[in-house]
């Protein structure tokens, strides 16, 4: 590469140096890294942004608003009592 740069037609005179290649460009063919934005780096040397490295998003609210709490569909007073079968010598008890 040459010692000096043409900078007819850009927007500043400014000359930087590519933090990966280390090759020298004016400041208007460097662009922020998007993965590491800190870096100035050249088109040639700029990663694909990878998605892995945004925060996670936000968990979705799924319940319902407005909801009906379950019911019983005896009433409770026509509700039988629980039996209970016993064997005592080969005699069936039912406690009720």
């Amino acid at each position: 590469m040459s010692k000096w740069l043409d900078t007819t037609g850009k927007s500043t005179l400014g000359i930087g140096i590519c933090d990966r290649c280390k090759k020298k460009f004016s400041l208007d063919d460097l662009y922020e890294d998007p993965n590491s934005p800190g870096l100035r780096v050249c088109w040639a040397d700029r990663d694909i942004f990878d998605p892995w490295r945004l925060p996670p998003r936000e968990t979705e609210d799924i319940t319902l608003q407005f909801y009906r709490p379950d019911e019983s569909l005896a009433p409770s007073s026509q509700q039988s009592p629980v039996a209970t079968v016993s064997v005592i010598n080969g005699n069936f008890y039912w406690n009720v």
